[in-house]
């Protein structure tokens, strides 16, 4: 007889484990978290390399304009030829000439008679009003935006080097009236660095 309530107290233990096993634990409330404050504007990758502080903006570039939180303001805009610039809410503001730095202080004071304290953001999404000409024998022609100070040599090498039959010695840069010429062979060796000049907006690159 003892033999049997042991079995089944046996059993009722057995039994007893299964069930508290089969059972899942609660789960703790997950606690409801503040949402992230929006991150302030930033310039985002892969854009030109135009320095704000420095780059003249001029007719026919390419801005983006942008107002922190404030996404109906802004936006793309093209310089006229006269110079400026039309921006909702704003009007018409003059750019030629300014930094994008500069017109940034300049359009956060105007926006700042519509929003209380905005942050502005001016960056160049396409350099237009400034670009130099590669032609002849050398493998990359056309027409270059000149975005940062470029030498002669420099404006070459990122043109990915001459074709077979290219007069290396006697490259011609056609300057408004003016015929100047570069020896690439001189200037790669460190000779006659001179004439090693830095472009300027309408510059021809000629190899014959």
């Amino acid at each position: 007889m003892k033999q049997i309530l042991w079995i089944v107290v046996c059993v009722c233990v057995a039994a007893m484990k299964l069930s508290a096993q089969a059972v899942p634990a609660a789960r703790p409330q997950q606690q409801e978290t503040e949402p992230k404050p929006e991150a302030p504007l930033s310039e985002p990758s892969g854009v030109s390399a135009v320095d704000p502080k420095v780059y003249k903006i001029g007719a026919e570039d390419v801005l983006r304009i942008r107002v922190w939180k404030e996404p109906e303001l802004g936006g793309d805009v093209a310089v006229r030829p006269d110079g400026m610039i039309s921006v909702d809410l704003v009007g018409e503001v003059q750019a030629n000439g300014l930094t994008p730095e500069q017109l940034t202080q300049k359009l956060k004071e105007e926006y700042a008679k519509i929003v209380n304290n905005p942050v502005v953001m001016v960056s160049v999404q396409a350099v237009r009003s400034k670009k130099y000409y590669l032609t002849g024998n050398i493998l990359r022609t056309g027409q270059i935006p000149l975005v940062v100070p470029t030498t002669v040599l420099e404006a070459l090498s990122m043109a990915g080097g001459f074709t077979e039959f290219a007069n290396k010695k006697r490259i011609i840069i056609l300057r408004g009236d003016k015929r100047l010429y570069f020896n690439y062979n001189d200037v790669i060796e460190g000779k006659k660095m001179e004439q090693n000049i830095y472009l300027e907006n309408g510059d021809f690159i000629i190899v014959k």
